[in-house]
Parts: C-alpha cells; structure tokens; sequence
C-alpha cells in the first residue's frame, strides 16, 4: 500500500479525509480474523443486492455493531435468522472509506443459545402448520356450562392460585379438577402430556385450562415441544392456554382452541359470571312477565271479539237464510204454471191429460180449461191445425 503523505502547514501534518480513511481502511484489512456475539436486528435481503445487511446488538449494554455479508454466502447457510436469535458470527471489521463507517465484514454465521431454540421451534412451528394443527377451522367452541374445569399447572403456581379464585369468586358453583405436574426441566413434557391425558379422562371434565406463570424463554421450552403441542390439539375437549405472559408464544398456545393472555383471562373464558347470570335472570323474567301480560291482553281482546261474533252469529245466519228463502221462493213463483196463468194462459186438459197440439182433438170432444182463477169444461166444435 502506497505510504500516505500528509500536507504540511508550517509545523503542523495534516491528512485529508480521504488519505485519513484510506490509510485506516488499510490499518483495518490487516486486522486477523474474530467471532463476535450478539442478537440479530434489522435483518435486511433482498434478491438484487450483492449484500445482506443486519446488526448484531448486545443484550446487556445495548451496544450494536452493522454487519454485512454476501448474499450468496448468506444464502447457502440456509439459516432462517428472525430478529431476536443469538448468533456467532466469524469476520473482520472493514471501513468503508467514502463515509468514514466502520462495519463488521462477516464470513459465516452460527447460531448460539436461544436463538438455536428458536430455530428449531420456528422449523417445528412450519411443519405443524402445514399439517393443519393450527387451523382457525380445528378450533372448539368451549362450553357455556362446564360441568368441571380441569385445571393443568405446575405445583404450588401462583397460576393455579390466580386461576382458582378467579373462578371460585366469578361462578361459585363451579367444580374444579386440579392435576400438578412438572411444568419445566427435563421430564416436563412428559408429564405435561400425562397430565393432560388424565384430565381430559376425567368423565365430567368438558374444558382443560393449560397454566403456568411467567417465566424466561427456556423455562417455557417444555410448552413448545412437539408431543405437548400434538396432546393438546388432539385432546378430546377444548383446551384453553394460559402460558407466560402476554409476550410469550409458545406453541401450545396455537394448538389450544383458545389462547388466554392471563389465569384470569382464562378464568373468565371458562365459566360465566353468576353476577351477570342474577341479572341476565331477572330482566328475562321481567321481560317474560311483561311478555305474558301483552299476550293475555291481546288474547282477551281476541276472545272479546270473537263472543261479539258468536253472539251476532245466529241473527246474521237467520237473515242471510231468510234472504236465500226469499229469493228461492221468487224464482219459485217466476217458475210456476200458476204465474203463467196469471198472465192470461189457461191450461186444457183432455181426458185428463195436457192437450199440447189441436190435432189431437176431435170435433165434439170435451175439454176441462182451467184459467188463474177457476175453471170450466167446453166442448170442441172445430179443430183448427
């Protein structure tokens, strides 16, 4: 490298920007090679950058440190990174002249402590949900009315605590099965799963609430491993999460029918407030008092109505059959040989039998004639056809 030669004033060495970061860049290339610890921030790729860029940030001083490295080389390691893991990272520092910024020139990459942990969770989280173990549609509704609550959490938790006064005060009535097991450290998984069995076996338990307190991420581990997750999403009543705080994910929580962000969350998701039951109570039978007072109303107007009708009834028939009588008789009296007679016709009879046609008639023959008003015998002198 070319040997940077300041400018003199007087007796004073001055170096221009450029020769200043140029000879420190050069300072900086010689330096050997370092792995550096720190979480990963600001995960930054893209397909048409030559870079990936991140910062690596320390959890305890909050100090940070921008990372590069290629995208190719990123890309072969196959990582996954999120934000949040621990990671190693192996480079050298290196300045970028033209801004004077130093970053961290990175070579490879390894994850460390938690992040390790949260890698494999996020691989287990991806095949889980590709099975449909974390579907919306696989999801339970919980009874309204459980007959008990089955109650899983660790021994002597506050959770429990929490959980069993939360439901003794919000619906005394309520009956609660409570199993203890170990809910971190090694064998806990195990005895989650066994304890979940034995709960969900209980004949009048028809919802399972899943507690445990706040605790760090590996205190948590237990709720994420794969046989507690496929327990509780194969169990056969609904199974209510209430793990860590509001912050935490384990992935029991996505199997769960329903998640609870607290034990008192959950207390008020698994049974009803008798409270509000009292007074749900007292205005549906208000309701129904002032219901059944409408209905009688309107039914003693209907019956009201109806005996007027009834009581009109017969007079009504009586008139309607006597104008039917009437009008029967008209067409009666229209019809009748008499009315025809009465418009001046005479009926003649021979022999006793309608004489319809002269012919039938013999000069000489007798005729009784009958008119509207009495009648006479006549004898024929001529027939005219």
């Amino acid at each position: 490298m070319a040997k940077i030669e300041p400018i003199v004033y007087g007796d004073r060495r001055v170096y221009p920007v450029a020769a200043f970061n140029h000879g420190l860049a050069g300072y900086i290339a010689r330096l050997p090679t370092v792995w550096v610890e720190g979480e990963v921030t600001e995960l930054r790729r893209a397909d048409t950058w030559a870079n990936v860029f991140l910062t690596l940030k320390d959890a305890r001083s909050g100090a940070c440190l921008p990372v590069t490295i290629p995208r190719a080389r990123f890309d072969a390691l196959e990582l996954g990174l999120v934000d949040g893991e621990r990671v190693h990272v192996e480079g050298r520092p290196e300045l970028f002249e033209a801004r004077g910024s130093l970053s961290f020139r990175a070579r490879t990459i390894e994850r460390f402590g938690e992040g390790e942990h949260a890698a494999a969770l996020a691989r287990l989280r991806r095949v889980l949900e590709a099975e449909g173990l974390f579907a919306p549609a696989r999801k339970r509704r919980l009874p309204r009315f459980p007959r008990a609550v089955g109650l899983l959490t660790g021994t002597d938790a506050a959770a429990r605590g929490d959980l069993v006064t939360a439901i003794s005060t919000r619906y005394p009535p309520a009956w609660l099965v409570v199993h203890e097991t170990r809910v971190q450290g090694r064998g806990a998984a195990r005895r989650i799963v066994e304890g979940l069995r034995l709960l969900a076996e209980h004949p009048a338990v028809d919802v399972v609430v899943v507690a445990r307190g706040g605790g760090g991420f590996e205190d948590l581990l237990p709720f994420s491993e794969e046989a507690v997750v496929r327990a509780v999403a194969s169990c056969p009543v609904p199974v209510v999460s209430a793990v860590g705080h509001e912050q935490d994910e384990p992935l029991c929580d996505l199997a769960a029918d329903v998640r609870a962000s607290t034990p008192t969350a959950a207390a008020r998701l698994v049974v009803p407030d008798l409270d509000e039951l009292l007074s749900g109570l007292g205005q549906s039978r208000r309701r129904l008092a002032a219901g059944t007072r409408q209905a009688l109303a309107r039914d003693r107007g209907r019956l009201e109505r109806t005996g007027e009708r009834l009581r009109a009834a017969p007079r009504l028939l009586l008139e309607r059959r006597r104008a039917t009588l009437l009008a029967t008789g008209g067409r009666l009296r229209t019809l009748s040989p008499v009315a025809t007679l009465g418009r001046g016709y005479a009926i003649v009879r021979s022999g006793g039998a309608i004489v319809r046609e002269a012919a039938s008639l013999s000069p000489g023959d007798g005729v009784a004639v009958e008119l509207a008003a009495g009648s006479f015998d006549a004898r024929v002198d001529e027939v005219r056809p």
